[in-house]
C-alpha cells in the first residue's frame, strides 16, 4: 500500500500512522523523522536542511520535496509506504504526484481523519506525559489514577510549552489555509477516502484495514 496520511493536528496521525505501518508492513515517512535522519548522518540533503535549520528558517518546499523524493527510493519503500506530514501544500502535492507518474509509482490512498477543533483542543491542551517512562496520559480522556502523577513510577506529569491554546489555534489555522486545499486535490484524483478520528483508535484502523484489505 502507497498511502498518504491527512488530518489537523490532534486528529491523530501519529498514532494511526505507528498502526497503519505496522499492519501492512510498510515504512512510516514523516518530514520530521526525514530532517533529523538526515541531518544526523550529515548526508548533502541533511546538510543542506541543518543551514536553513540552524538559522530558524523553514526549509524550502524544493529541499522538503527532494528530500521526500530520496527517501522513496530506498528499498524498504519499493512496496509500499505512508507518507505522514507530506504533502502539506499544494504545490507539494503536484510535485509528488508528478514524481510518482515519472517512477511508476502507484498512489493507492490519501487517508484523511477528520475531527472537529473543538476535540482537537482537548486532545492536546489536556496532554500531559511521564518525563521517565514517557507514558502519555489526557486529563480528559485518559487521566492518571492520581491527578498530575504518572501511574508507572510515581513522578510528576508534564505538559509541553507548546500544548497551549493559542499555539494550536495558529496550528490548526494554518492547517485550515495551506493543508484542507489538498482535500479537493485528491478527491478529484479519486483516491481520497475519509475518517472519523473522534471513534475509538482501535474502530479507526479496523475501517481502514477493512477499506485497504
Amino acid at each position: 500500500m502507497r498511502a498518504i496520511l491527512l488530518g489537523p493536528p490532534g486528529a491523530g496521525k501519529g498514532t494511526h500512522a505507528v498502526g497503519i505501518s505496522e499492519h501492512y508492513n510498510i515504512p512510516h515517512i514523516s518530514t520530521g523523522d526525514l530532517f533529523r535522519e538526515n541531518v544526523s548522518q550529515e548526508t548533502p540533503l541533511g546538510l543542506e536542511a541543518k543551514s536553513y535549520m540552524d538559522k530558524g528558517e523553514l526549509v524550502p518546499d524544493d529541499l522538503v520535496i527532494r528530500l521526500v523524493q530520496d527517501r522513496l527510493t530506498k528499498p524498504d519503500a519499493q512496496e509500499g509506504f505512508l507518507l505522514d506530514g507530506f504533502p502539506r501544500t499544494i504545490p507539494q502535492a503536484e510535485a509528488l504526484w508528478n514524481f510518482c507518474e515519472d517512477n511508476d509509482i502507484q498512489l493507492d490512498a490519501v487517508i484523511d481523519l477528520e475531527a472537529p477543533y473543538d476535540l482537537i483542543e482537548k486532545r492536546i491542551v489536556g496532554r500531559r506525559s511521564c518525563p521517565k517512562c514517557g507514558k502519555i496520559y489526557n486529563i480528559y480522556f485518559q487521566p492518571p489514577k492520581e491527578d498530575g502523577i504518572c501511574d508507572i513510577d510515581g513522578a510528576e506529569l508534564v505538559q509541553r510549552n507548546d500544548d497551549n491554546e493559542e499555539t494550536i489555534r495558529t496550528r490548526f489555522n494554518v492547517y485550515k489555509e495551506e493543508t484542507e486545499p489538498l482535500i479537493d486535490y485528491y478527491k478529484n484524483k479519486n483516491i481520497l477516502e475519509t475518517f472519523d478520528s473522534t471513534k475509538p483508535i482501535d474502530e479507526v484502523q479496523e475501517a481502514v484495514y477493512e477499506r485497504f484489505s
